[in-house]
């Protein structure tokens, strides 16, 4: 399995250009898949540096509803007519940030027949499947950090039913592929524990949380309990450069960061 990243907030070399999002290229054995496309056009430049192209993609996941996650999409389909859309059915809600700025995606993207609406569960084949855990139980609390959600005319704060999670069958293992992990990624842990992964690749979503405060204590008790999950983390986007430093040092070499123009080899 090969992973490339095509769009993050830094990047590798200056060949490479960055923003605020993720998009990663993942070539299995059955499939070449896009999980999310930025909030530009920038992956797709990125891709033809890399070599990939993405005319040939056959699926396509956005994680959630949110811009720097899908606001690509519309560029991906001016080049790619025939690839199957994975988008959660809550991920075109009205979505806003901490300041009630409209963050959400464009809802005409709707219109497209490629798009397919997922819930809570879906196999897509015996490869890849589609998951929420909109029913699980979260044990460990995750903040939403001021972001919402417009539902019954009102503002209140996202409770990321529209984040969806994607495994990767890798023999009697998986791959783990999160946009943001906004429901936290120990829970999320926790939810594919019976899946094995045994590589993890997303935003951890910490970027808001200082880590030369009383925070510290919230990110040493993550970097613990990742410790326990026989797995390689590689995290990128929204889990915060200080905060990936400050879990690094804990997490004894377990822990890796992906810039936009990076290449890993499973």
């Amino acid at each position: 399995m090969i992973i490339k990243t095509l769009a993050e907030n830094t990047a590798l070399t200056e060949e490479y250009a960055c923003e605020h999002g993720l998009s990663l290229y993942i070539e299995t054995e059955n499939h070449k898949l896009l999980f999310d496309t930025g909030q530009s056009d920038l992956f797709i430049r990125n891709a033809k540096t890399m070599g990939v192209d993405l005319s040939q993609v056959d699926t396509v996941v956005i994680s959630h509803g949110h811009y720097d996650h899908g606001g690509g999409l519309e560029y991906f389909l001016a080049i790619n007519d025939h690839a199957a859309i994975y988008i959660n059915e809550h991920a075109f809600e009205p979505h806003y940030g901490d300041t009630q700025n409209n963050i959400g995606l464009q809802k005409e993207l709707l219109n497209n027949g490629k798009i397919i609406l997922t819930g809570d569960h879906l196999p897509i084949d015996d490869e890849l499947s589609l998951f929420t855990f909109n029913k699980e139980p979260r044990p460990f609390f995750m903040s939403s950090f001021g972001l919402t959600v417009m539902r019954e005319k009102e503002l209140c704060p996202d409770d990321f039913t529209h984040e969806q999670y994607l495994i990767i069958r890798d023999g009697d293992k998986s791959v783990l592929i999160s946009g943001c992990s906004h429901k936290g990624i120990l829970n999320i842990m926790r939810w594919t524990m019976s899946y094995q992964p045994y590589v993890v690749v997303g935003g951890f979503h910490l970027m808001k949380l200082d880590s030369d405060s009383s925070n510290s204590v919230v990110l040493d008790k993550m970097a613990k309990e990742l410790m326990l999950y026989d797995a390689k983390f590689f995290t990128c986007h929204c889990t915060g450069q200080q905060q990936y430093q400050y879990l690094k040092k804990s997490m004894k070499g377990k822990l890796n960061y992906l810039s936009a123009g990076q290449t890993v080899t499973l």
